[in-house]
């Protein structure tokens, strides 16, 4: 699969400031890419490089095969962007605005006015079309900016916090367009920080800090390595006290409970005789019952079989399990420990 975003030690310095470090990125093409980094890491900056925005000081980045430095046009024609606050004319309409930038990237006039309504339909502010923008609401304001900026039909699309403020109904109608749009061919850079947007959405994720990658992979292949790390992490702490009698009972029992995992189950026909069944399970460390009536315990985070062999020791007891699910690392997870080492000087 050919790369839509290439860059090698992409660099921006302002002064004695560096913004953006050596940036090493591959975004496949016709992917959904996310990017993620807390703000002042660099993300602004390194889009504004590659949408031939900003010059970068060093290194280099092609987009859809060009180069952001000798071809900008071509890059440019390439790209759309819906920018977190929208930037289209409140006075004008829907239409005008939409035929603006159509004109602006020389649609054909023949076509114009119909490429504009087919995007209407697909993002469903068709409706709309000959309200001024100032008087839309804030999900038919993005549903506007979308059309404006597909109108070219660009080839990769930045998005940068599409759903931001919108109500949970509203944010679905965008995701499905978002996954509509990549299922067209459309290269997506999400830009967000709603982690389980991205979540859901991305087929890889690069996190930026102070101006560097410092984690890249799919989301599942993040949490894994998080998984991994947090084990190797725990073994050696308990390792370090394993032989220490000066360190207290609780300090190791502090250290052992971040080895657990929460695990929460719903049964049918809840009773005491299964209750004390499972607080007998050797994979149970601990168990807890909410008020809601889910049982909650605890097992061991690094057996890959303790959730199997739990399920089969409650059904082998009598227990009908109506739902059930397990806490593991968070894409959220992920993005703290990636940025929580960081020099404050070195923010943008």
């Amino acid at each position: 699969m050919k790369n839509a975003i290439e860059t090698t030690n992409l660099t921006k310095v302002y002064g004695n400031f560096t913004a953006v470090n050596s940036l090493n990125l591959e975004i496949p093409d016709k992917s959904i890419f996310g990017m993620l980094g807390p703000n002042g890491a660099g993300k602004t900056t390194t889009i504004k490089m590659l949408t031939c925005l900003i010059q970068p000081t060093s290194g280099q980045a092609t987009v859809g095969g060009y180069d952001v430095q000798k071809n900008p046009d071509e890059v440019r024609r390439l790209l759309g962007m819906v920018p977190q606050q929208v930037s289209l004319y409140k006075d004008l309409t829907v239409m005008e605005n939409s035929q603006m930038c159509a004109d602006y990237y020389g649609v054909p006039v023949d076509e114009r006015d119909s490429r504009i309504e087919d995007l209407m339909e697909l993002v469903d502010i068709k409706y709309a079309k000959d309200k001024r923008v100032g008087k839309l609401s804030g999900g038919q304001k993005q549903k506007a900016s979308l059309v404006a900026s597909l109108v070219h039909r660009p080839d990769i699309l930045f998005l940068d916090e599409p759903t931001i403020g919108l109500d949970p109904t509203t944010k679905r109608t965008l995701w499905d367009l978002i996954r509509e749009l990549n299922d067209n061919g459309h290269t997506i850079i999400l830009c967000s920080h709603d982690m389980h947007e991205v979540d859901m959405l991305c087929d890889n994720v690069g996190i930026i800090n102070t101006g560097n990658l410092v984690a890249y992979d799919t989301p599942q292949g993040l949490k894994d390595a998080l998984l991994e790390s947090n084990k190797k992490e725990i073994a050696e702490a308990l390792g370090k006290i394993s032989d220490e009698s000066e360190v207290s009972h609780s300090t190791k029992e502090d250290i052992q409970n971040l080895s657990l995992r929460k695990m929460s189950i719903l049964l049918k026909d809840q009773n005491d005789e299964i209750i004390e069944a499972i607080k007998k399970l050797k994979d149970v460390k601990s168990i807890e019952i909410a008020r809601n009536g889910r049982i909650n315990l605890r097992i061991d985070s690094f057996d890959d079989m303790a959730v199997q062999n739990v399920l089969n020791d409650i059904s082998s007891s009598g227990g009908i399990i109506k739902s059930i699910y397990t806490e593991e690392p968070s894409l959220e997870d992920v993005f703290i420990k990636s940025t929580s080492e960081v020099n404050e000087d070195d923010r943008a």
